[in-house]
């Protein structure tokens, strides 16, 4: 049940609310396919710290992961899935509404003078 005047998170995914998966997230959606390194560079994150967030998208089906080889080197390329590309709309759309209804309770109540300071 939801309370007078609370503020809906219908939209939000849980997973996304990590500032890291949501930086992954929101890179990827301005790229079709990146390379792992330029992702990790990007982002700021170690080798295994992103394998660890990439593995996580990757178990929601955020994120499609390719592995393979540029000559001898292997590489690994990463894309928003559209499973994921609909998730990040969603959150973004469902952040931008708690902005906008907080910002409207805000100015309703606005008042002229605060408490008085000593």
């Amino acid at each position: 049940m939801r309370r007078h005047g609370a503020m809906a998170t219908e939209g939000l995914q849980q997973t996304l609310l990590d500032p890291t998966r949501f930086s992954i997230v929101s890179l990827l959606a301005a790229t079709d396919w990146a390379e792992f390194g330029f992702v990790r560079d990007t982002v700021g994150l170690s080798d295994s710290a992103l394998s660890k967030q990439v593995a996580t998208l990757a178990n929601l089906e955020f994120v499609e992961v390719v592995k393979g080889y540029v000559g001898k080197r292997p590489r690994t390329w990463i894309r928003l899935s559209t499973t994921g590309r609909s998730a990040l709309g969603r959150h973004i759309t469902a952040l931008q509404h708690i902005a906008a209804t907080a910002a409207e309770h805000g100015i309703a109540h606005r008042v002229e003078r605060g408490p008085a300071t000593a």
